[in-house]
């Protein structure tokens, strides 16, 4: 038996510069964090007792004897990837819904790859398992995703990701002195919109329109920049990376017009109105969860605005996908 896992992210800056069709022509650059909500796999080889070969359960149960029979696109594709010939268990637990903005499909492709590795008796590393998971979703399952949600699962942190047009991806942490970590990391509320969408849906739109947008995503790429010079230079104000989520927030409604909705709005400006600083919609749009900067003063405020909104607090990961359980 294997049990891996898988940590969801926030992305802060720089969303929409980590797709393909924008990074290999500009070059992409994003900021963000692993977080301490996971994607849990239990996987194991399947004794050929059963009538069928093959067990995967998420939201639905799926028994089956051949791959191309699975409805599941990730598990489909990963064990036809990987070539696995035996019969196999999957059983997936999560902190996280599905199509909330946090990365959710990508640490499960993140995970069951690490895991199918695992049963091998074989170690990948965090460079592959990002590589690979990226082929997966882009080229074998063709989602409209980008490739900063792999790298976080794979890798964990507080970092800033560069997305290089040769294709190469390149991971900096972002380093900071303990007492300036906390307070960053406290600083952060997140709510979860009660709206769950489909992100393949809300990122076609955007990527249809990266012509067009290629301004403002080179603006918000920048702000990448200033955002990790923020964090990283003692003398500034951290209430500055608060105000730069607004910034890039308002940015990314220009994307799409799919990315807000009446909903969203009032939301945000709840959340405004009662001392955050800034905020932002988590992952492609629609949807999902917001994240917004507080300041300690004022986060009884906030939680009070937005009480019909589920609160969740978290921390930083720094682990990435792990194999927590190794029992083969």
């Amino acid at each position: 038996m294997i049990i891996s896992r898988t940590p969801h992210r926030i992305s802060f800056f720089g969303g929409g510069t980590d797709y393909p069709s924008y990074y290999l022509n500009h070059g992409g650059k994003v900021l963000g964090a692993a977080i301490d909500k996971y994607c849990y796999l239990n996987v194991r080889n399947l004794p050929p007792f059963f009538e069928h070969k093959h067990r995967i359960v998420y939201s639905i149960l799926e028994n089956v004897n051949d791959f191309s029979q699975i409805q599941h696109p990730s598990v489909r594709e990963t064990l036809k990837y990987l070539h696995f010939g035996e019969g196999i268990s999957i059983h997936h637990d999560g902190d996280i819904p599905a199509r909330s903005g946090m990365g959710s499909s990508s640490a499960f492709t993140v995970g069951l790859i690490k895991s199918i590795y695992a049963l091998n008796g074989q170690i990948i590393s965090k460079d592959e398992l990002t590589r690979e998971a990226i082929h997966i979703e882009q080229n074998l399952i063709k989602e409209n995703v980008g490739s900063q949600d792999q790298t976080f699962a794979a890798h964990g942190g507080l970092n800033l990701i560069e997305f290089l047009q040769n294709g190469e991806i390149v991971v900096n942490p972002v380093i900071m002195k303990m007492e300036r970590f906390e307070q960053f990391e406290s600083n952060f509320l997140l709510f979860f919109s009660g709206i769950s969408r489909i992100a393949s849906e809300v990122a076609k739109d955007q990527i249809q329109n990266t012509s067009k947008n290629e301004s403002n995503l080179q603006t918000m790429k920048e702000l990448v920049d200033e955002s990790y010079a923020i964090l990283t230079n003692p003398k500034r104000n951290l209430n500055d990376f608060g105000e730069l989520l607004n910034h890039t927030w308002k940015l990314k409604k220009t994307l799409s017009n799919k990315i807000s909705s009446p909903e969203i709005d009032e939301m945000y400006e709840k959340a405004m109105n009662s001392g955050a600083l800034g905020g932002k919609l988590l992952g492609a749009g629609g949807g999902g969860f917001m994240v917004f900067y507080v300041e300690e003063k004022n986060k009884p405020k906030v939680i009070e605005g937005l009480k019909n909104h589920l609160h969740i607090p978290f921390k930083f990961d720094f682990e990435g996908s792990d194999i927590i359980v190794y029992k083969p």
